[in-house]
């Protein structure tokens, strides 16, 4: 259906979770579908809408930023400063009130805006139970779209079983370091314990719902499930996922950067002065050398994670390219990175520091760079993937250590070995991970298999077969219409 043969034209209401990592994906789907002609409409707060990237010119008159004002249901500013709209704008703690204001969005602004809008089809994120009952009076199919990957997606409790005795036995964190009885073959796609343990103390300090609720209510009462994944690469977890929800479960594809299709001049200008002094810096690196260190926009890491890193990038003697945050508990004026005293000196001749946003996949594609530590974010791992680079996983939060074993399992990336029961991690643990990838012949193989791998990703072929699945879906099952 690429050319749309039934000729219609769909309104598409995006409404993502107030992340960047989902933002930025629901807005790459937003792209590929408004190529085919369909109307989105791409809701969010003001001051989100302001930090996404430009809509190219090509499709500015197709996809169209809905500010609604996040309702100040929180009113004490130690709990939620008035200026927070994204979780990169506070601490992890913070994030379940943040919820709530999400909550208070669906019910009110959101609930008025698509009364009047009349869209054929919503595209929800895991947050959004709220939204099922105004959907069904509205009559507007929901579909859920999952910007992480399957395996972890199916890991969580499915509805269809979720009061099932099987799941209410996973009450303690071993129950978690297992695969649930619902999957059918062998993996070691689990939690750790210490993982476990956060998720479930995530789980009762929520404050008004936790998420396994939020996400069991949306997938349960939606028409439809897309997945950031393919085939290829999750085929037994997408089957699984369709079988236990017992509704069409349908990869998205990795939704590779649109700016590969999109007219010259209407991407992001990469050209600043900063770029420019760091790519100054990676082009006087050798070929492969470079290890690129980036957590995403909501991992902060403890003093004591950020030291240990800190020491086994500078015992690795390897030249690296840091992008950090500010770290929790840094609140000396002067103290800009929170790194060890005297770091930044001893290692001035072969580490480059930067504190903020930096071009990822810009320094992801530089020959320069050998590989990438990140904290496996899925976006961050379809990143690293695309640009060929050898993974070295610290997860941290969420799903990210679920994404960590599907890594490992795939031979795509390596693991900072850890303890078990607190997840702490030692200099000597970096150090072995940074010299097993850049240095002995496992990165060699890892690298093989990431360029393997790229050729999935990056595949357009696959990419818009995608896309046609989902275009017929939304077609064939919208709304009726009394006109």
């Amino acid at each position: 259906m690429a050319d749309n043969e039934k000729n219609v034209v769909l309104h598409i209401v995006m409404f993502p979770w107030l992340a960047f990592g989902h933002m930025i994906p629901f807005l790459e789907l937003s792209k590929y579908l408004a190529r085919r002609g369909h109307r989105i409409s791409f809701v969010s707060t003001p001051r989100n809408l302001q930090r996404l990237p430009k809509i190219p010119s090509n499709l500015s008159n197709l996809i169209n930023f809905v500010g609604l004002p996040l309702p100040r249901i929180i009113k004490d500013h130690n709990l939620l400063p008035s200026n927070a709209e994204a979780t990169s704008d506070i601490t992890f703690d913070k994030i379940q009130y943040l919820k709530i204001q999400f909550d208070g969005l669906i019910d009110t602004s959101l609930s008025k805006f698509l009364e009047t809008s009349s869209p054929d089809w919503i595209f929800c994120d895991f947050p959004a139970q709220r939204l099922s009952p105004i959907a069904a009076k509205l009559d507007i199919p929901c579909a859920y779209f999952c910007t992480g990957n399957a395996s972890a997606l199916a890991f969580c409790a499915p509805p269809s079983i979720a009061m099932c005795d099987d799941e209410r036995s996973r009450s303690t964190p071993e129950d978690f370091t297992v695969p649930p009885k619902w999957v059918t073959f062998p993996t070691n796609i689990v939690y750790r314990y210490y993982e476990a343990k956060r998720w479930l103390d995530l789980e009762q300090n929520a404050s008004r719902a936790p998420d396994s609720n939020r996400m069991g209510s949306a997938l349960l009462n939606c028409q439809v499930i897309f997945v950031r994944s393919y085939t290829e690469l999750e085929g037994e977890w997408l089957n699984l996922l369709q079988e236990v929800h017992k509704k069409p479960v349908i990869p998205v594809g990795m939704l590779p950067p649109s700016s590969n299709f999109e007219e010259k001049g209407d991407e992001e200008e990469d050209g600043s002065d900063e770029w420019m002094v760091m790519r100054e810096w990676l082009d006087k690196q050798k070929e492969k050398s470079v290890i690129y260190v980036a957590f995403g926009s909501e991992v902060t890491l403890s003093r004591e994670d950020l030291n240990e890193l800190a020491f086994g990038l500078e015992l690795s003697e390897l030249p690296f390219f840091w992008a950090m945050r500010r770290p929790h508990g840094s609140t000396r004026q002067d103290d800009s990175t929170g790194l060890p005293d005297g770091f930044e000196d001893r290692v001035k001749d072969r580490g480059f520091i930067r504190m903020g946003w930096v071009p990822q996949l810009r320094i992801l594609g530089h020959p320069s760079v050998g590989c990438f530590v990140t904290h496996c974010g899925w976006s961050s791992i379809l990143e690293g993937l695309v640009k060929e680079k050898a993974l070295v996983l610290l997860p941290m939060l969420y799903d990210q250590g679920l994404v960590a074993r599907l890594v490992v399992e795939k031979k795509l990336g390596l693991e900072i070995q850890r303890d078990e029961r607190d997840g702490s991690f030692t200099r000597d643990s970096v150090v072995e991970a940074l010299k097993a990838v850049m240095v002995e012949e496992e990165g060699e193989w890892i690298r093989t298999k990431a360029r393997e791998m790229k050729k999935i990703i990056d595949n357009m072929e696959l990419q818009n077969k995608c896309i046609d699945n989902i275009e017929r879906f939304l077609i064939d099952h919208r709304r009726e219409r009394d006109d």
